[in-house]
């Protein structure tokens, strides 16, 4: 079972992407939570972000830290077996358009393929985080834009791949998409 979950900043997303990925998974059975932020070393806030999202995980949940989400759910031995939480789509796709100089117009479409297949490809359970960038105001510069749209686009071809789509709102999921 693959799941998209979406929800705006502090919609309470990431509390329910990991609830949902330890049902699936199993009683205290293992489970790889991919973290695809940034390191927090020079920001005090976001290393507070950082912090309270480490304090929820169980113990026996082994964190890899990365850009190259493609490798990380293509590559690694444990994936066949082991369920996984992506949080978050957001953070893959900025240090993705850093890493091209996507900002000003280079295409990021090779890399969002790329994405799609691998997460089409996955057999355990999978949960993907992503913001949902279409409740609020268009950005105002080029680069905010570029931002949005590239991430509505990326968050589209997911749920066409997922099985169930979620959009937490307020801490309250509501489903989008349902297990056929």
């Amino acid at each position: 079972m693959r799941t998209l979950v979406l929800g705006g900043i502090r919609s309470g997303k990431s509390q329910w992407a990991e609830a949902a990925v330890a049902r699936a998974a199993g009683d205290g059975a293992p489970v790889r939570y991919v973290a695809t932020g940034p390191a927090a070393d020079s920001d005090p806030d976001w290393a507070r972000r950082v912090d309270a999202h480490q304090g929820r995980r169980p113990a026996h949940w082994r964190t890899v830290e990365t850009g190259d989400l493609v490798a990380v759910l293509t590559a690694d031995p444990h994936a066949p077996d082991t369920a996984t939480l992506v949080d978050d789509i957001g953070g893959w796709l900025t240090a993705t358009m850093d890493r091209l100089g996507a900002w000003t117009g280079t295409s990021v479409n090779g890399e969002v393929d790329a994405l799609v297949q691998a997460v089409d490809a996955f057999t355990a359970p999978l949960v993907l985080v992503s913001p949902e960038v279409g409740l609020t105001v268009v950005p105002a510069t080029e680069a905010g834009r570029r931002f949005a749209d590239e991430l509505g686009t990326v968050n589209q071809r997911l749920a066409a791949v997922c099985d169930q789509v979620v959009l937490v709102v307020a801490g309250q999921p509501l489903t989008v998409k349902e297990p056929s």
